[in-house]
């Protein structure tokens, strides 16, 4: 029986579990940054402790404050929500050894899934596609150029411990490829501590696409359907919907049971993400998993009915998954936007500062999750994002028509926001049409002129 949790994080996820931990009865402990002393999680949450300063490395980061929190509030578990500690095997050890119950899978799956090569090697035994490329890291400019050229160009070059675009670069031919490959691993050692890359052969254009996990400490493993996160810059997701304009009904199937034979080849616990990418003829192949809750989790929320906080709460205390794959339902469609702290019109420049009005939609079909309020100052220290709007219909069209009405009414001043990038996208015919993949907002930006976001 869980009775108090803390909350290893900031912003809209703390607020997200804060929220979900009241309605189950659970008491919530925050841990927040001098930075943070104003965020509505701080605010809401039963008992707070401030764990340092504001850069994250002085705060979110420190295990050891973390764990020192959790044990003189004496809390039984703790939530790691998404970045920062939530894919960091060793905390996850730390909280055991503390005899503090980690919200999340394993720490042997953390660390088989967190490794891009051996992830990928535990998925092809299990008869999951994966792009051709490296067996492992590659050790040497001479042996990487040899593979790449086994492969073919193009190839793309990832950091072995990467994430979020970080340590991942694109290479044409060989000449461009010694120069990729050595700011690849600088980028790698400098963002993870560790140098190490593989190489693949780079899918051009494809969808980015992600299939929703959950499986208990029992054996069950249930898929939840797939989002599709092909808008996206630098490999930074900005809009998620589901379920996909692009799958077929077969397709969606084929993938939803590599994706639970996936997690269920990594010994998986918890709610987690496997990740496709699917080429223009419906290849798709795994490229990683992520070991976590998603910023994007609520349009699977919107289109299932099932609340994902809660279900890793409950998976936590040893319940039983209550559904079968059979009893889910995928009701209409829903469509997130990042709403970021970022001024699209110059080079997505940061924005942080003080919020002089906020004020959030609403209406049937809205949903807004966010942890700023008019009179907040965004602090300069984390990620630009300041909350997510989403908006689900009975069907893609009336989806998007309700986003778009959504982004009107959003009103933040103050600081500049992505609000009017995403407006300017929504008017977009190929993305209206569902064309978009991951080369579309890169393509978008450069016909569009930036005075219109």
């Amino acid at each position: 029986m869980i009775q108090k949790i803390l909350i290893a994080n900031r912003g809209e996820i703390a607020l997200r579990i804060v929220r979900a931990c009241r309605e189950l009865g659970i008491k919530t402990l925050a841990v927040y940054s001098e930075a943070d002393v104003q965020s509505l999680h701080v605010q809401l949450a039963d008992e707070a402790i401030c764990i340092g300063g504001p850069k994250s490395t002085d705060s979110y980061m420190r295990a050891d404050r973390i764990i020192s929190a959790a044990e003189i509030a004496d809390v039984d578990a703790i939530h790691p929500g998404y970045g920062f500690l939530s894919e960091n095997s060793k905390f996850a050890e730390q909280c055991a050894s503390c005899n503090i119950k980690f919200i999340g899978p394993k720490a042997e799956s953390i660390r088989m899934m967190g490794d891009k090569s051996v992830a990928k090697e535990t998925v092809r035994k299990a008869g999951v596609p994966i792009v051709p490329g490296s067996d492992g890291p590659i050790d040497s400019e001479a042996e990487a150029v040899k593979v790449g050229r086994k492969i073919g160009y193009p190839i793309i070059i990832k950091a072995v411990a990467g994430g979020g675009g970080r340590g991942m670069r694109i290479a044409h031919n060989d000449v461009s490829f010694a120069k990729e490959y050595h700011i690849a691993r600088s980028e790698a050692e400098k963002s993870f501590g560790n140098g190490s890359v593989y190489i693949e052969k780079y899918i051009q254009n494809p969808r980015h696409i992600e299939f929703q996990i959950l499986a208990d400490s029992h054996g069950k493993v249930l898929h939840l359907g797939e989002r599709d996160c092909s808008v996206q810059r630098r490999h930074q997701k900005l809009i998620e919907e589901s379920p996909s304009p692009f799958l077929t009904s077969d397709l969606r199937k084929r993938m939803g049971k590599a994706a639970v034979r996936a997690a269920e080849a990594a010994q998986y616990e918890n709610a987690g993400t496997i990740e496709f990418i699917v080429d223009a003829r419906g290849g798709f192949y795994f490229i990683e998993m992520n070991t976590r809750i998603q910023v994007e989790h609520p349009v699977t929320e919107e289109v299932t009915g099932i609340d994902l906080i809660k279900e890793q709460i409950r998976i936590a205390a040893g319940e039983k998954l209550g559904l079968d794959q059979n009893d889910i339902e995928y009701r209409g469609h829903a469509i997130e936007c990042r709403i970021n702290a970022e001024d699209p019109a110059r080079n997505f420049t940061p924005s942080p500062g003080t919020i002089g009005l906020y004020y959030a939609p609403g209406g049937h079909g809205v949903r807004v999750d966010s942890h700023v309020y008019s009179g907040y100052t965004i602090p300069p220290y984390y990620d630009s994002m300041i909350g997510k709007l989403i908006a689900h219909g009975d069907n893609r069209k009336m989806a998007l028509e309700r986003m778009y009405r959504a982004l009107s009414e959003y009103l933040i001043r103050g600081i500049k926001t992505t609000i009017p990038l995403h407006k300017a996208i929504l008017s977009d015919p190929a993305f209206i049409a569902g064309k978009a993949t991951t080369a579309y907002l890169e393509e978008f930006l450069s016909r569009t002129p930036p005075d219109l976001f």
